[in-house]
């Protein structure tokens, strides 16, 4: 049976050796090592829409995607509402784009996919709000019971012995799987799509519903940034002496 070749991983070490060796021999990597230091920098990467000419941007309501059966009510959660509050203040504090009010919008379709491709329509959005940019896409945030059983050792107080015994763990899952798509408010033409997922898992059944969509938004947080903002990413280095 033939396997399957693996992409090889190599730290940065482990490849300057092999150039010194080709380089050096054996007995000169050895004292090259000894003297070498690893330094981290922090490397800027470049956003993934260019806002040169890009001032003003609104926030289209994105579409909610119906929850799936199995999971948990929100708790009457606004959950549309909740992310385009936190969206409009990421924008503001990571950007120097001008964030305008939407208003009401009365969408032709809530198939995203066809509404993606309305460019007529967005360019009306973008004429009604002057905005040079829109930002929509849909939401789907999931509250799961993850309650189970898990086995675990017990150790008898009467005979000392190691036994083995079912406990009930009651935990809360909290899903977060976001489309994100970014429109040109003069063309209507779709500039930048992207979809951004997260999981987290909480002790107890009784878990605030916004800690958890929170919790969810921190961690996608750099990610959906990057989008508009240049951000600045750790890696490591090997100097020598």
């Amino acid at each position: 049976m033939v396997q399957k070749s693996r992409p090889l991983r190599r730290s940065l070490r482990p490849l300057a050796a092999t150039i010194l060796v080709l380089s050096f021999g054996l007995a000169s990597v050895q004292e090259v090592l000894a003297s070498s230091v690893e330094v981290r920098l922090l490397m800027p990467v470049r956003a993934r829409l260019d806002l040169a000419d890009k001032k003003t941007i609104t926030v289209a309501p994105f579409l909610v995607v119906t929850e799936e059966e199995g999971s948990v009510d929100a708790g009457g959660v606004d959950i549309e509402d909740e992310f385009a509050g936190y969206l409009t203040r990421l924008l503001k504090r990571k950007t120097h784009l001008k964030v305008l009010e939407a208003g009401p919008v009365d969408y032709p379709t809530y198939d995203l996919q066809d509404l993606a491709a309305n460019e007529e329509f967005w360019r009306y959005l973008g004429d009604r709000t002057q905005a040079d940019l829109i930002l929509t896409g849909s939401l789907d945030f999931d509250i799961q019971d993850r309650s189970g059983y898990r086995t675990e050792e017990y150790v008898s107080p009467f005979d000392g012995r190691t036994y083995y015994r079912q406990v009930l763990v009651e935990q809360t899952g909290f899903e977060y799987d976001i489309v994100m798509e970014v429109f040109d408010g003069r063309s209507g033409k779709r500039l930048y799509s992207d979809n951004f997922k997260d999981f987290k898992r909480f002790e107890g059944e009784s878990v605030d519903p916004l800690t958890g969509m929170f919790e969810n938004l921190y961690s996608l947080e750099d990610r959906i940034s990057g989008v508009f903002t240049q951000r600045l990413v750790e890696t490591s280095r090997l100097l020598f002496n």
